[in-house]
C-alpha cells in the first residue's frame, strides 16, 4: 500500500488535488484527535507532515506545488497574524502586570544576543548566519501558542502574555533578520549601514501606518453600510492580503506588522459587525495553521535531515535550558508578575510556520551573497520547532498543574436568569461538587442567589464586555432559564459557537408544529424531555416540586429507578463519574450507567428509589461500593 500511493499520486494532473486534500485531511484530523485524545495538535500535526512527506513521499510540496510554495505560506501567515491581533484587547493588556512590553522591549535584545552567543558557540555557525537566524528565534507565534492554549487550561494571566507575547514578536522577529540581512548585503555593496537603517525604520513606520489605515478604513466603512453584510468577511481577507502585499512591497517582510498592527486595531474599535467576520477569521484561521504547519513539515527532505549534527543536540538544550528562561527572567525582573508565573513562561516557547519559513527565505539570499552556513537554517528551524513543540507541547499542562497554575475548570455550568427554578439547579449541582453560577442583569433578583452563597455574574450576558470579565472556558454547560423564552433562544443562538450547540440549554417548549414559533436553529435544546416551558416549570415550583439526586449502582438500575417514581416525575440531566453532564430534552433521553448520578425532577412527598429497593444502603451511598468496575459500561 505504501508502495501504491507515491504512484497514484505521480499518475496524472490529479496529483496536485490529491496532495493537497491529504494535507488537509491530515491538518484537521490531527486537530480532531489531539481535541479527542488531549495530546498537543501542533505535536500530532509535526508528525502528520513528517509521514506524509519524509516518511512515505506521499506529499513532495516542492515537486507539487514549485514556486507556489513560498508565497501561498507567507500569505498564510498574514491571515493567521492578523487573526491574532483580532484577539488583542488593550483592556486584557493591562492585567498583564507590564510583562508584555518588557518581554517586547527588554525581551527580544536579550533573546537576540543571548541566541547568537549560543549559536556561534555551541553550534558552530559563523556569527553573520548565527545573528540572522537568533533574530527569527525570538518569535513563537500564534501558529503554536493559540492551539496550545487550546488544550491548557492555563490561569488568565499566563495565558495573556504567551498569547501577545506569541502575536507581537512574530514581526519583529521577521525585522531583525531583515535588518542583519541589509547589513550584509550593504557591507559587500560597500553601502553605509546607516542609512539603510534610516530607510527600513521609515518602512517599518510605513508599514505601520499601511495597517493602521486599513484598519481605519474598515472601522468607517462597515458601521456605515458601505460594504453590505454578505461581502463584509470577503472584503474584509481581500484588504488582509492587500495591506500585506502593500507593505511587503515598500519594504520585504514588513507586511507581518502591517496585518497585526491591523487586527490590533479592529479589535479595539469595538465594530457592532464583528460578529458577522469573526467566526469566519476564526475557521479559516484554523484551516490555515493545521494546512501550513503540515505542507512546511512535508517538505523536509533527506537532504536537510542528514545535515543535523551532534552540536545541535547541544544547542537545542541551550536554547530551551538556558537561552528562553534567562530571556523571560531578565525581562520579568522586579515585574508584578509572580515567581510561578514567570517560571512557567519562561519555560513555553514553542516555534512554528513564521520561523520555519522565514528560515527557508533567508537561507536561499544568504546562500546567494556567499554565507555557506545559510543552507543549515533550514535543518536547524526545523530542529528548533520538533524540539520546542514536542518539550513544551507534551509538558504545558503538567506543569501549570504543578505551579497551580490551572484556571478554572471547564467542567462549570452557567445559568442565565434568577428564578425560582434556576436556583433549585443551582444548589442541586452545587451539592453535586458541580461549579455553577448565576447571571443576570438585575441585582435585586441576585440577591436570593447571594444569600444561598451562589457564585453570580451581574450584567448583560450578551454585552461585549462580558466576553471580557467572565472567562467562558470554565463552563460545559450554559442553560438559560429567564421568564422570556425569546430571550433564552438568543442566548443559546449566541453562545451555541463558542461552548456547542450541544451544550447550551432552554426553558421553553419545543415549539412541536406551531407554525409561528421560533425555529429549532435559533433554539437552544429544550430542557425536560417534554420540554416543558416557563410557565410549565413555574407551576411545578409553586406545587413545592423538588430536584431529587440518585445515584444508580449494579442494583439499582434505570429501570427499578423509574419503577420507583411518581409517573408525573420529571428526569432532568445525568451526572457522569467524570463530571461531564447530560441534559434531558424533547429530542435527547441519556442513559444512566451504573455510578451516574440522575436528577429527578419530582412531585413534593416523593420516596427516594434508594429508600425503597436498597433500604439497607447508608447514607454516604455505600451499595455503590460493590461495584465491580469491570462490568461498568463506557458511554459511547
Amino acid at each position: 500500500m505504501a508502495d501504491f500511493l507515491p504512484l497514484l499520486l505521480a499518475a496524472g494532473d490529479n496529483s496536485t488535488v490529491i496532495a493537497i486534500a491529504m494535507i488537509g485531511l491530515a491538518g484537521i484530523g490531527a486537530q480532531w484527535v489531539a481535541w479527542r485524545t488531549g495530546l498537543p495538535a501542533i505535536a500530532l500535526m509535526l508528525v502528520a507532515g513528517v509521514l506524509l512527506g519524509p516518511v512515505f513521499g506521499l506529499v513532495r510540496p516542492e515537486e507539487q506545488f514549485g514556486d507556489l510554495v513560498e508565497p501561498a505560506v507567507n500569505l498564510a501567515v498574514a491571515i493567521i497574524l492578523f487573526e491574532g491581533g483580532l484577539s488583542l484587547r488593550f483592556n486584557e493588556l493591562n492585567k498583564t502586570g507590564g510583562a508584555v512590553p518588557r518581554l517586547t522591549l527588554i525581551g527580544v535584545p536579550v533573546g537576540w544576543g543571548l541566541g547568537s552567543l549560543a549559536l556561534y558557540y555551541i553550534a558552530g555557525l559563523v556569527w553573520p548566519v548565527a545573528i540572522l537566524f537568533a533574530g527569527i528565534l525570538v518569535v513563537t507565534g500564534p501558529t503554536v501558542i493559540i492551539p496550545l492554549l487550546r488544550q491548557t487550561n492555563l490561569a488568565q494571566r499566563p495565558r495573556a502574555i504567551l498569547k501577545w507575547e506569541g502575536i507581537v514578536n512574530d514581526p519583529i522577529g521577521a525585522l531583525l533578520a531583515v535588518v542583519t540581512y541589509e547589513f550584509l548585503l550593504q557591507q559587500q555593496q560597500g553601502q553605509g549601514f546607516l542609512d539603510n537603517i534610516i530607510g527600513l525604520a521609515v518602512a517599518t513606520a510605513a508599514a505601520g501606518a499601511v495597517g493602521y489605515g486599513a484598519a481605519k478604513a474598515v472601522a468607517y466603512t462597515f458601521p456605515r453600510g458601505l460594504v453590505p453584510e454578505f461581502l463584509k468577511a470577503p472584503v474584509l481577507f481581500v484588504i488582509v492580503l492587500a495591506t500585506f502585499v502593500l507593505s511587503n512591497w515598500v519594504q520585504q517582510e514588513t507586511g507581518l506588522l502591517a496585518v497585526t498592527v491591523m487586527g490590533i486595531v479592529l479589535a479595539n474599535s469595538h465594530l457592532s459587525s464583528a460578529r458577522t467576520y469573526l467566526p469566519f477569521k476564526e475557521n479559516i484561521t484554523i484551516i490555515l495553521v493545521s494546512g501550513v504547519f503540515v505542507l512546511l513539515s512535508a517538505s523536509l527532505s533527506g537532504e536537510d535531515i542528514a545535515q543535523f549534527e551532534g552540536r545541535f543536540v547541544l544547542f537545542l538544550l541551550a536554547l530551551l535550558f538556558l537561552v528562553r528562561p534567562l530571556t523571560v527572567l531578565i525581562s520579568l525582573l522586579f515585574s508584578q508578575v509572580p515567581w510561578k508565573e514567570r517560571l512557567y513562561i519562561a519555560w513555553i516557547a514553542p516555534r512554528g510556520i513564521v520561523a520555519v519559513a522565514i528560515a527557508g527565505l533567508f537561507a536561499l539570499r544568504l546562500d546567494e551573497i556567499g554565507y555557506g552556513d545559510g543552507t543549515l537554517l533550514v535543518t536547524l528551524s526545523f530542529a528548533v520547532v520538533a524540539a520546542t513543540i514536542v518539550a513544551h507541547g507534551f509538558t504545558a499542562k503538567p506543569l501549570a498543574r504543578l505551579l497551580n497554575l490551572n484556571g478554572p475548570e471547564s467542567n462549570g455550568v452557567l445559568i442565565v436568569g434568577t428564578t425560582p427554578f434556576s436556583l433549585q439547579l443551582a444548589k442541586t449541582l452545587r451539592d453535586l461538587d458541580v461549579p455553577v453560577m448565576i447571571a443576570d442583569t438585575s441585582w435585586q433578583r441576585l440577591g436570593s442567589a447571594r444569600a444561598e452563597k451562589l457564585p453570580t455574574f451581574h450584567g448583560e450576558i450578551l454585552a461585549e464586555a462580558t466576553e471580557e470579565e467572565l472567562d467562558f472556558n470554565q463552563f460545559q454547560v450554559l442553560v438559560a432559564t429567564t421568564a422570556n423564552e425569546a430571550y433564552n433562544a438568543l442566548v443559546c443562538s449566541e453562545f451555541a459557537p463558542e461552548i456547542g450547540s450541544d451544550a447550551v440549554y432552554q426553558l421553553g417548549d419545543a415549539a412541536g408544529d406551531d407554525p409561528h414559533a421560533l425555529p429549532m436553529s435559533l433554539r437552544g435544546r429544550a430542557l425536560f424531555h417534554t420540554g416543558h416551558g416557563v410557565e410549565d416549570v413555574a407551576d411545578h415550583v409553586s406545587r413545592g416540586w423538588v430536584m431529587m439526586p440518585i445515584e444508580l449502582t449494579l442494583r439499582l438500575d434505570n429501570e427499578m429507578m423509574r419503577g420507583a417514581l411518581p409517573e408525573e416525575a420529571e428526569p432532568l440531566f445525568v451526572l457522569r463519574e467524570d463530571g461531564r453532564l447530560r441534559f434531558f430534552t424533547h429530542a435527547t433521553r441519556p442513559e444512566g450507567r451504573p455510578g451516574d448520578t440522575i436528577v429527578i425532577y419530582v412531585p413534593p412527598g416523593t420516596r427516594n428509589p434508594r429508600e425503597i429497593i436498597l433500604p439497607d444502603a447508608d447514607e454516604d451511598g455505600a451499595e455503590a461500593g460493590m461495584r465491580d468496575p469491570g462490568d461498568e459500561i463506557e458511554e459511547s
